[in-house]
């Protein structure tokens, strides 16, 4: 069974850094896709960063320039870098996986259970 464990999040003030992670327990086939998204109270989850297997990244406009999302394949573990926080960076961060599973070789969404991200001073 495949889990995927969050860490890192927690209180900062404004322009701030937080470094989240997320650590893939057990076995896929392959990975397609790693990506975070992010819910803030009342709002969409939303797309914050996504890397592909082959290390191609994407981020939305909101985050681009103070995100840096990476992969360390050897630990099974991706990583979201977030430099100079700003109060409306506040949600709910989930880890996602895309990727292939061995039991009928379809692709999947994995979902990590959340962590909290609090931007205030």
């Amino acid at each position: 069974q495949v889990q995927l464990v969050e860490s890192g999040g927690g209180l900062v003030q404004p322009g701030g850094s937080l470094r989240l992670s997320c650590a893939k327990r057990g076995s896929i086939f392959s990975i397609n896709a790693m990506d975070w998204y992010r819910q803030a109270p009342g709002k969409q989850r939303e797309l914050v960063a996504g890397i592909t297997s082959g290390g191609s990244t994407n981020y939305a406009d909101s985050v681009k320039g103070r995100f840096t999302i990476s992969r360390d394949n050897a630990k099974n573990t991706v990583y979201l870098q977030m430099n100079s926080l700003k109060p409306e960076d506040t949600a709910v961060y989930y880890c996602n996986v895309r990727g292939v599973r061995y039991s009928d070789l379809k692709e999947v969404d994995y979902w990590g259970q959340g962590t909290q991200v609090t931007v205030s001073s």
